[in-house]
């Protein structure tokens, strides 16, 4: 009961923060909560780092450790708690983040002070604001040319087009920009007109500011919550179960 009401509660929170805006879309995901005390957070505020994680990502859909560890960093152990659910480490509630149509082909979602669940889950403790969570996102997405994707904030922030990195905005740092054009998108491999996978890693660790800014032309379209395939199987089980009803009912008259 008590995790369906944090549940509840963060879902609350956060749509009435954003209720003034006219979602054209929500990318959706899940947040995790920590305690300062966590290694990671409150860390050595060690400027931006790139290079913390490879390329592409693992068989889990999760960005994956690359050493050396960089400063606000610790280990690969820890590192691996931050987009996973690990019992006594985070607490963790299902996420939607809406993009506002901004006009002229442009989707985006903005905020100077990204903090979706002050005094929810694990709580502030003690401090103006919940500073301590990562959040990873997903959605669908096709591009044209002369397409862009714009992240500005802090503090990590990797974002993944078709399973492969194309910004890197790691470490606790302040607020960062970084584009990837259709050109760069080009360069990973993707071609214009098709759907692809995108997966959004993002962390706040440190007191005192959260930005979180998106804003792109790319056509994003919101992940099903039960891929076609498999809800094949699904679809045929109730139209057999429709079926099975249908012949009892007919030697029930009979």
């Amino acid at each position: 009961m008590k995790s369906s009401l944090a549940l509840k509660a963060v879902a609350f929170t956060f749509a009435a923060t954003i209720a003034s805006q006219a979602s054209a879309v929500s990318l959706t995901g899940k947040i995790r909560d920590f305690n300062a005390s966590h290694p990671d957070m409150e860390s050595t505020v060690g400027g931006l780092q790139t290079g913390q994680v490879a390329g592409a990502l693992g068989a889990d859909g999760k960005p994956v450790w690359q050493g050396p560890a960089k400063p606000g960093f610790s280990n690969e152990v820890n590192f691996n708690q931050w987009y996973r659910d690990v019992a006594g480490v985070n607490q963790a509630a299902a996420f939607d983040l809406p993009l506002s149509d901004l006009g002229g082909g442009l989707l985006g979602f903005s905020s100077a002070s990204f903090f979706p669940i002050d005094g929810q889950l694990l709580g502030n403790e003690a401090r103006a604001h919940n500073y301590h969570f990562t959040l990873e996102l997903g959605g669908q997405f096709s591009f044209k040319d002369g397409d862009t994707f714009t992240f500005t904030g802090d503090d990590d922030l990797w974002v993944f087009f078709d399973g492969k990195l194309g910004i890197d905005l790691g470490g606790v740092h302040g607020a960062a920009s970084k584009t990837i054009t259709s050109a760069g998108l080009e360069a990973l491999g993707l071609s214009a007109g098709q759907n692809y996978a995108l997966d959004i890693f993002f962390a706040e660790r440190h007191t005192t500011q959260s930005n979180f800014n998106i804003q792109t032309s790319l056509a994003i379209t919101q992940t099903p919550s039960v891929p076609l395939p498999a809800a094949m199987p699904l679809l045929a089980a109730a139209l057999g179960g429709l079926g099975l009803l249908g012949r009892r009912a007919r030697r029930a008259r009979a």
